[in-house]
């Protein structure tokens, strides 16, 4: 059977043809390459890594005597609660949340005598959620477009803050001549700071140090504060992490508010819950009457609506069981209390094997500091030699996670730690 070609069907392929070769490029080939995160990306090459002996201290995530991820007893039993319980739906919440839950986390961080009425509160993604949401506002509606962060602290806060369109500033916290607070220096940047300005404080188990003010210097920080009509803006992650005691590591928080500082609060129940996927939180503003706190509910709404609509409900709702269950919140402070003695004890014990070790350092900055990282005076040479002699993964500052730790492998890296650091100062000035 003989078969033709049409003229236009040839007029067609050809146009194709044409164009196929005279296609403009693509806007997605100019996007350059961004850089790894510096925590995350760490976590990957260790996952790549082919080493028997690697360790993990680099993620702040809890992990038992065997290395392994921990769900907390009381969380679980919560979960079983929650199946049986024909209330529950995966209906979407509101925009601020699940009302109970937000009760419940604000008793939680501010006492269970907080006064409600004039408590702006809502769920958040997380304490990175909240402390995004946190920015936004104040770059909305505050005049002093500046925040004033420790130095060190937790790397994404610069770059929330910084997306937010605030000027981040840093102000001295972390002496590493002595490797421990520097006092002096954090108040005089305080004193120099602007009227108006905000100040980011971590509420405890200060991440990356570990290192937190006594009662008498939070009451000296607080006077300061006031002093310079600074705006307070705490970062609570470790509740429960710094002493093992999540109603005493509310101190910081608390002894402001009774001092009368408006404070915000960004929440996160990753940590203290082992909740790190559920991506649980709360933003709270102290106001000073309920018509304040209906206008800046209203405002945080508006913030919240186009960013992610509304917060996912599980992991709320297993905080929520867990603390209006009186026998599950007596069972999680309990919990809360082992995973914070299991950290303590690894500092200890890290120290002891460094001595065993040979090391004549003084360490007992390690087991002076509190929560779930150490500081240890490691240098970024020190950090680089210790990941690719020894397959001990961290962050390039020498913070490690001692939760990463147990008996299985602590004298490991104490010998790694002490063969980097030994002749050399783990001090600079």
């Amino acid at each position: 059977m003989k078969v033709t070609v049409s003229s236009s069907l040839l007029l067609l392929v050809a146009s194709a043809s044409s164009f196929s070769m005279t296609v403009s490029k693509s806007y997605i080939a100019d996007i350059p390459m961004g850089a790894p995160d510096a925590i995350l990306g760490i976590a990957d090459n260790f996952k790549k890594c082919a080493d028997p002996n690697k360790v993990n201290v680099c993620i702040g995530a809890y992990r038992d005597e065997n290395g392994k991820p921990w769900i907390l007893p009381s969380v679980k039993e919560a979960e079983k609660i929650m199946m049986d319980d024909p209330s529950e739906s995966k209906e979407y919440a509101s925009i601020t949340g699940d009302a109970a839950y937000v009760e419940q986390a604000i008793k939680f961080a501010y006492g269970q005598d907080a006064d409600l009425s004039t408590m702006a509160a809502v769920q958040t993604l997380s304490g990175t959620g909240a402390c995004r949401i946190g920015g936004e506002f104040l770059s909305k509606f505050f005049p002093v477009k500046k925040i004033y962060i420790p130095d060190p602290t937790w790397g994404n806060h610069i770059a929330i803050f910084e997306e937010c369109g605030l000027e981040v500033v840093r102000y001295r916290y972390y002496n590493r001549a002595t490797n421990g607070l520097n006092f002096d220096g954090m108040l005089e940047d305080l004193k120099a700071a602007p009227e108006g300005a905000v100040v980011l404080l971590h509420a405890c188990a200060h991440n990356p140090t570990g290192c937190d003010p006594s009662k008498e210097q939070w009451q000296t920080i607080s006077a300061l504060i006031k002093e310079k009509n600074l705006q307070v803006f705490f970062d609570s992650a470790y509740q429960g992490f710094a002493s093992g005691d999540a109603e005493a590591d509310g101190f910081a928080l608390r002894y402001f508010v009774e001092q009368g500082h408006n404070v915000m609060l960004a929440q996160s129940f990753a940590k203290n819950f082992g909740l790190y996927g559920e991506r649980c939180g709360t933003l709270s503003f102290v106001t000073n009457n309920a018509d304040e706190k209906e206008r800046v509910m209203s405002q945080v709404k508006r913030i919240i609506r186009p960013m992610y609509s509304s917060p996912p409900v599980h992991g709320s709702s297993i905080v929520r069981t867990v603390l209006t269950n009186e026998e599950l919140t007596k069972q999680y402070y309990e919990e809360c209390a082992f995973m914070a003695n299991r950290i303590g004890s690894m500092r200890k014990l890290l120290v002891d094997e460094l001595k065993i070790a040979g090391s004549t350092h003084d360490w007992s900055h390690i087991t002076s500091q509190i929560g779930m990282f150490a500081y240890t005076g490691m240098n970024c040479d020190m950090c680089d030699q210790i990941t690719s002699e020894y397959s001990i993964f961290l962050t390039r500052d020498g913070r490690i996670s001692l939760a990463g730790l147990n008996e299985k492998n602590v004298a490991y890296v104490a010998k790694a730690i002490h063969s980097v650091t030994d002749g050399k100062s783990i001090t600079t000035a």
